[in-house]
């Protein structure tokens, strides 16, 4: 009679103990509730003091929290102002993180040295790059004598999933001279890509080193189509806010975090230009909550 009375009891005890969650023990993470970006023109890896340090530049980057950063001005192999490195490479091991560089220039190495020049733009991730792309865009050639505008490569495009989410990230640096033609041009070039990609069902993001500040008429098409992240945030900020250029002093706001949310996926939460010298520019962070 003891045994048989006390099968009852342990079946209890052993029930209870399954039931009851383990100490110390976690569940499995959730989809990630957000994510940061950062937009930076990096000059090359000099710095506002002139002085060539590119892991100052990944210092910056890492501080700031960015999944993804996207980045303008950028050399592999191109000269000695940045010693012939391949900052993209570079960058990516300082910072831990998945990159795609998309060369503006590939040109023929100097004497003495046998990789090829380039020069353009990267996007760091840390999430995986399922696919990317290099973009041609209408270009007025900083390089060549008498140039006339032509379509050229340097519009970076890369694919990445946060959790499930899948989202696309462009960056690109658009024309410097004061005659807004040719950044008329690429600002419909890139739309064109943006749509013909985008298709409506993905979350888009847009950073770069527009050249202009956001009352130019020629930014005008992209801001009926992507939302600038600074005024989403701080509605009602003082003109000149979120300047960007000069570093040392910025009066200029020509650096920008751009986005579109299929379904509101992205919603802006924050935005922020840090106050570093690690460039001639300063970068430009955003936080998005993922809906």
């Amino acid at each position: 009679m003891r045994a048989s009375r006390a099968v009852p009891v342990i079946i209890i005890v052993l029930v209870a103990a399954l039931a009851a969650p383990s100490a110390g023990t976690a569940g499995p993470p959730g989809p990630p509730r957000s994510l940061r970006v950062l937009g930076f023109n990096v000059h090359a890896g000099t710095g506002a003091d002139g002085r060539l340090d590119l892991e100052r530049v990944a210092r910056v980057i890492e501080n700031s929290g960015a999944d993804v950063a996207a980045l303008q001005e950028v050399d592999v192999h191109w000269s000695a102002r940045s010693d012939y490195r391949d900052q993209a490479a570079e960058l990516a091991r300082l910072t831990g993180m998945n990159v795609f560089f998309a060369p503006i220039y590939d040109l023929d190495p100097e004497p003495g040295h046998s990789a090829r020049r380039r020069f353009g733009v990267a996007v760091l991730s840390r999430y995986p790059i399922e696919a990317a792309r290099n973009h041609l865009i209408t270009r007025l050639s900083t390089i060549e004598p008498d140039p006339v505008p032509a379509l050229a490569p340097g519009l970076a495009e890369v694919l990445v999933r946060v959790g499930t989410r899948p989202v696309r990230v462009y960056t690109t640096h658009l024309d410097h001279r004061a005659d807004p033609a040719v950044r008329r041009a690429q600002v419909a070039d890139t739309l064109d890509v943006i749509e013909d990609r985008q298709g409506g069902r993905e979350a888009t993001l847009l950073l770069g080193d527009f050249n202009a500040e956001p009352g130019a008429p020629e930014l005008g098409p992209l801001f009926t189509r992507l939302t600038d992240v600074w005024p989403a945030v701080h509605q009602g900020a003082p003109s000149g806010s979120g300047a960007t250029y000069p570093a040392h002093a910025p009066r200029a706001r020509i650096d920008y975090v751009t986005f579109a949310g299929a379904g509101q996926v992205l919603r802006a939460r924050s935005a922020e230009v840090p106050a570093v010298l690690a460039s001639d520019h300063r970068p430009v962070s955003a936080e998005f909550a993922l809906t």
